[in-house]
């Protein structure tokens, strides 16, 4: 929890004094009041400032990064955090040097990293917050991947009219598979399983 206490001759002039000092909006803070303010005697002798306490209501992305932060430097590599607001939600694109321990085997380090910051993120929000974790454009070369892996496991099932089990994948990515097919004319996708062990089933089309 992050406080501060501050005066001035009224008690809005220490409430702009302690936003000043943090730079945030009135809305960020919690406010409470110490000390009224009074004049004294002849309203010169004895005149006492208002106190008040302002305490910083945290920020979701705000916490999201220092979260992520905390790892970098656990893990002592260095990582640049930047972000990009998306129509989901929003997105931070990581770029450094050695990110591919960051990313790991086919991006199961990654989404798990994912999983935590929109935890801590959550914590700290009324309404629900969505971050996706992207490094080195990760997340676009593996869309890539997995819908030239479902047009030809597509091909695959129509030629042997067999289904076509895929390995455990995360919601988002079999959402990719899901969107991919989900106007083929000859096969259909659904999954099966539970998590972590969820996975698309490619099947033809009755």
């Amino acid at each position: 929890m992050k406080t501060i206490v501050v005066t001035g001759k009224t008690i809005e002039e220490a409430v702009k004094s302690g936003l000043a000092k943090w730079n945030v909006p009135e809305e960020r803070v919690k406010v409470q009041v110490l000390e009224q303010p009074s004049k004294g005697l002849f309203g010169l002798i004895g005149s006492k400032d208002a106190k008040v306490e302002l305490e910083l209501i945290p920020d979701a992305l705000e916490e999201a990064v220092l979260f992520l932060g905390d790892v970098f430097r656990t893990m002592n590599i260095q990582v640049t955090i930047d972000r990009v607001d998306t129509v989901d939600g929003v997105q931070f694109n990581l770029s450094g040097k050695e990110l591919g321990i960051l990313i790991g085997r086919r991006g199961q380090t990654l989404d798990s990293l994912q999983y935590l910051v929109n935890i801590v993120a959550n914590r700290y929000s009324d309404s629900h917050v969505r971050i996706v974790l992207d490094a080195e454009n990760f997340r676009g070369r593996r869309k890539q991947t997995l819908e030239e892996l479902s047009d030809r496991l597509a091909k695959r099932v129509i030629r042997t009219r067999k289904e076509v089990v895929l390995e455990p994948m995360s919601a988002q990515e079999r959402k990719v598979i899901h969107s991919q097919l989900q106007n083929h004319p000859e096969v259909k996708t659904f999954s099966k399983g539970e998590e972590p062990n969820r996975r698309v089933v490619i099947a033809i089309r009755q």
